[in-house]
């Protein structure tokens, strides 16, 4: 594409330079492309120019700063001047990928907790009912089944609008994408056209980038007041959905829903009784009155599976179809996921690494615990340091065994985290602290009777655990498969 036809309006104008590629990142950019230096919070991109002129990059568009030169570029290179080129990302990447989001109807999906959930479970369903489906979030970006890893819940923007083209050229007629709320405060959806837009819960998260929750739940609502999607799917269940529903601008559909009777929800999703591993449930929608089973566990699973229902019932699907469709999905990897053992206690992996994410896990557990609950969790370094006495709190409320260890402790001291959860959890003969995540993972599930029920929370489907600044294969489910494989 050509500069000026990328750059419309820009004084001076850009010359008419075709270049092949955009990148905002020096690392990703190619010969023949564009490398956006924009200034960034820590750094300004130009510190990286160097490296992004060796990759080959034809033009280099620079965002100024008060004080600072324009950067010396070598002959035949272009180099534009952009004031707020940070904020004009997500309409250079629109338009370089020829509007991606208005060739695919694309789903931005937020909340504290269950966004994984409500987007793996949006995008099964839709396969389901012959729509193809792309993800994109936590697991991955892709087709379900055929996904590429991911290093941030959600990308950035330029990222972002090549993924969602990538799906489109690849047959996909919708995307359910995860929407983080660092993504939201940085922009890295701007340009992106959400058709519907869900909200799972608000608890405490985060802080340590957001400093405190109504900073955290400002930025939640950006998807909401600021991203003009026609469409808000909404959990009315929770406290600041009620509030966010109430602030919708002029024109936006609500949907609203919840996992229980008694609200203003259009959408329910309700217990009816446990169904072999899983729940039976009932979706009341409309005029519609309907029973499904689901393998998802927990209280909270109810919540995930509204608001799915919610966004299958605002794309125009019958509630017959919404049931059907529900009931063919599974949870996805490290969320609720059941080891499978033959004789041994009952091990459940999960990302939980919240305080509020805990509880509902332990909750669902010890309605499904006929003996003995037992969490294995820790917490992660450079992170929120306010809820690890929270979590520590929660577990010791409510599981009965407690073994404290090594989440990912990046580059704090690990002794210093673990005696933060202990400020909360006490200490005592059901508390133990095992730090080598691994053996902590084998005494619990070699101590477990038949019977009990054993979770692993904090890292789910994470395949690395990050000690200083070294990222170590590390898996929950293999060392917990492992030592149910060695039991007796």
């Amino acid at each position: 594409m050509q500069l000026n036809r990328l750059f419309p309006g820009l004084t001076p104008a850009p010359p008419a330079l075709d270049v092949c590629d955009i990148a905002a990142h020096s690392a990703d950019v190619v010969p023949g492309g564009l490398f956006l230096a924009c200034a960034g919070g820590r750094s300004h991109g130009l510190r990286f120019l160097a490296d992004a002129l060796d990759r080959g990059a034809s033009a280099v568009a620079w965002e100024p700063q008060p004080g600072a030169a324009a950067p010396e570029l070598p002959a035949g290179v272009a180099g534009l001047r952009v004031p707020g080129l940070q904020r004009e990302l997500g309409g250079i990447a629109n338009r370089f990928f020829a509007s991606p989001s208005a060739s695919v109807e694309v789903v931005g999906i937020t909340g504290t907790n269950g966004k994984t959930t409500v987007a793996w479970l949006l995008a099964q369903a839709l396969e389901h009912l012959g729509q193809p489906a792309g993800y994109m979030g936590t697991l991955g970006h892709g087709r379900i089944g055929a996904l590429r890893t991911a290093a941030l819940t959600t990308p950035g923007c330029v990222t972002v609008h090549r993924q969602l083209r990538e799906l489109a050229d690849g047959g996909a007629r919708k995307v359910a994408m995860e929407v983080s709320s660092h993504a939201l405060d940085q922009g890295r959806v701007d340009g992106v056209a959400f058709r519907i837009a869900a909200f799972t819960n608000l608890s405490r998260d985060h802080l340590d980038y957001h400093g405190d929750l109504a900073s955290y739940a400002r930025a939640k609502a950006r998807l909401f007041l600021e991203a003009g999607a026609a469409v808000a799917v909404i959990n009315l269940g929770d406290a600041f959905g009620r509030d966010l529903a109430g602030r919708l601008p002029p024109g936006t559909r609500l949907v609203g829903v919840a996992a229980m009777p008694g609200t203003a929800a259009s959408l329910t999703i309700e217990p009816v009784a446990a169904s072999g591993p899983g729940q039976r449930l009932r979706l009341r929608v409309a005029a519609a009155d309907l029973q499904f089973d689901s393998p998802l566990l927990g209280g909270f699973n109810r919540d995930n599976l509204a608001v799915a229902a919610g966004i299958l019932h605002a794309q125009g699907f019958a509630p017959a179809a919404i049931a059907t469709a529900l009931a063919s999905c599974q949870a996805p990897p490290g969320r609720m996921q059941l080891l499978p053992s033959a004789a041994g206690p009952c091990v459940v992996v999960d990302f939980a690494h919240t305080p509020d994410a805990l509880r509902r896990v332990l909750e669902a557990l010890r309605e499904t615990a006929p003996a003995r609950l037992w969490c294995v969790f820790g917490c992660g370094g450079d992170r929120d340091a306010g809820k690890r006495p929270l979590m520590g709190a929660v577990a010791r409320e409510l599981a009965d065994r407690l073994v404290i260890t090594d989440d990912n402790p990046r580059s704090e001291d690990p002794d210093a985290i673990v005696a933060a959860i202990l400020a909360g959890a006490g200490r005592g003969p059901q508390v133990e602290v095992i730090r080598d995540r691994a053996a902590a993972i084998q005494h619990a599930v070699g101590m477990a009777a038949p019977g009990d029920v054993v979770l692993i929370a904090g890292k789910g489907h994470e395949a690395q655990q990050i000690v200083g600044h070294e990222a170590r294969a590390f898996s929950d489910q293999a060392v917990a498969s492992a030592a149910l494989a060695g039991r007796p």
